[in-house]
């Protein structure tokens, strides 16, 4: 719950209504819109100010001024913690920092509703970040500034306060009082429970124990679920992207000739359209590319440069580097965090792999948590991620996977997508941003740090007394609790 802390789906979408950004993206809408504060704007490429609203006050009575935020960002970089996401506070971090600090003069406040942004570099999706939950406003008389605080203690401006909250069980959201922006809460209390099975999740919702489900029925599931009678499985426009990354620190698909082709190798193999059918019953599309259709700038590159699955043009690769088979290659998944379909598709990549007769793959997996530790450890050759948009922005399917890295620390390095993404961040002329959007995906197929799986719709199955819901489902993923409310 605390945002200096995670970089997760589950958790943001609670931050979301607990705390405030700066700004937000309404429902159905890209562009963000003032929050906690009246407005954001770019004085020039590198700075950006921030006015705040009037009367801001956190559930605990406490004012929200100027002072908040400030604390807010430089506490979530200076605490830099692993599973966070103080990766997207680039911009405003001291480049080359150890350990990561806030840059000299990057965050002004000359009065208490006033924030001044100094950025290093230009960057055009600057404000768009000060709607994201890494940007939630905490309250500096309660969080540490040092270390993280309990879950069940962290106080917020948002529309709900929570007043429960059971890990792995149960939170349960209380309407704030004291909040009075525009996300005025509908409903003055939820209740949300996790679930670690889509079995019980299904019966539960047909039953009517619980009034939405919401990430991550099975395909499956949500096809039996569309004849019911008592619960409307509704879709939004999503833009989830699912994909597989090589842990380039592991020698064998490494920063090397042999390595390469083995990463490519890999990427010619893949027959997404039938993981799509066959471990997702048609639910989702196939990925050619990092960046989902319907942002600016994408193009299938890995559909250009790979074409059909070959198995002959796969073995090409690898005789041409010298690289002998079957290679030995450990995949990685994590068996509930993305829903067990997951499972499904680790097991069919797996398969079509080893039925090539140029691989050797074994399979292993591990909790989420556990999981995050192992593959930054090197644990897996290749292991699947998902994604969902930080910010509507093709630069959020790049920057935070390909600058030296990415957030997932696989130890790709090319410095000419560094290059290219300072220049795509700076450029304020559409075309030629997204000449260099596509120039980048380029690279990225032919570098292969990470192949694309599948993008996938923004789905909830919900009883016929919830109203609001297909409202929220759009391809920020963010589910605005506060604007369900439930007939009778």
């Amino acid at each position: 719950m605390d945002p200096a802390g995670s970089y997760d789906f589950g958790s943001w979408n609670m931050q979301y209504n607990i705390f405030e950004q700066l700004m937000t993206v309404p429902a159905g809408q890209s562009e963000p819109q003032g929050d906690a504060a009246e407005s954001c704007e770019y004085d020039d490429a590198q700075t950006v100010t921030c006015t705040l609203k009037d009367g801001l006050k956190f559930s605990n009575g406490h004012d929200l001024t100027s002072s908040d935020v400030k604390f807010s960002l430089e506490r979530n970089i200076s605490i830099a913690d692993p599973n966070g996401s103080s990766v997207l506070l680039g911009s405003i971090i001291e480049p080359d920092s150890d350990p990561q600090a806030v840059a000299e003069g990057a965050i002004e406040t000359p009065d208490d509703k006033t924030i001044v942004f100094h950025l290093n570099k230009p960057d055009t999706t600057f404000i768009k970040v000060l709607s994201t939950a890494t940007t939630s406003i905490v309250d500096e008389e309660v969080f540490p500034a040092d270390k993280l605080l309990g879950d069940d203690q962290v106080v917020g401006s948002g529309p709900y306060k929570l007043s429960q909250y059971k890990p792995g069980e149960q939170a349960v959201l209380e309407a704030n009082e004291t909040y009075e922006g525009d996300r005025a809460p509908q409903s003055p209390q939820i209740f949300v429970t996790y679930f670690s099975d889509t079995a019980p999740l299904k019966q539960a919702v047909e039953s009517g124990q619980v009034d939405i489900a919401w990430r991550t029925l099975s395909p499956t599931d949500l096809n039996d679920l569309e004849g019911s009678d008592s619960v409307e499985v509704i879709k939004g426009e999503g833009s989830e992207f699912r994909y597989w990354v090589a842990q380039m620190n592991n020698p064998v698909v490494g920063d090397t000739p042999e390595g390469k082709a083995v990463r490519q190798a890999a990427a010619q193999i893949i027959d997404r359209a039938a993981i799509a059918q066959d471990s997702y019953s048609g639910t989702v599309e196939p990925a050619y590319s990092i960046v989902p259709p319907g942002f600016g700038g994408q193009k299938d590159s890995f559909e250009t440069k790979y074409g059909e699955p070959s198995v002959e043009a796969a073995e090409k690769l690898l005789a041409d580097a010298g690289v002998q088979t079957p290679v030995k290659l450990t995949l990685g998944y994590t068996p509930t965090h993305y829903g067990p379909n997951a499972v499904d598709e680790a097991t069919q990549f797996a398969a079509q792999l080893n039925d090539s007769g140029l691989f050797d793959v074994n399979t292993q997996d591990a909790e989420w948590e556990q999981y995050q530790t192992l593959y930054k450890e090197g644990a897996y050759d290749l292991f699947i991620l998902g994604w969902y948009p930080d910010i509507l922005d093709a630069d959020n399917y790049l920057t935070p996977f390909i600058r030296d890295g990415g957030f997932y620390a696989n130890g790709y390095s090319n410095p000419e997508v560094n290059e290219l993404l300072d220049a795509e961040l700076a450029e304020t002329d559409t075309g030629e941003r997204e000449e260099i959007i596509g120039e980048l995906q380029d690279i990225v197929a032919e570098d292969v740090p990470l192949i694309p799986s599948w993008n996938g719709q923004n789905v909830a199955v919900a009883n016929n007394s919830m109203e609001g819901v297909a409202d929220t489902l759009d391809p920020t993923y963010i589910f605005r609790f506060w604007m369900i409310s439930k007939n009778g």
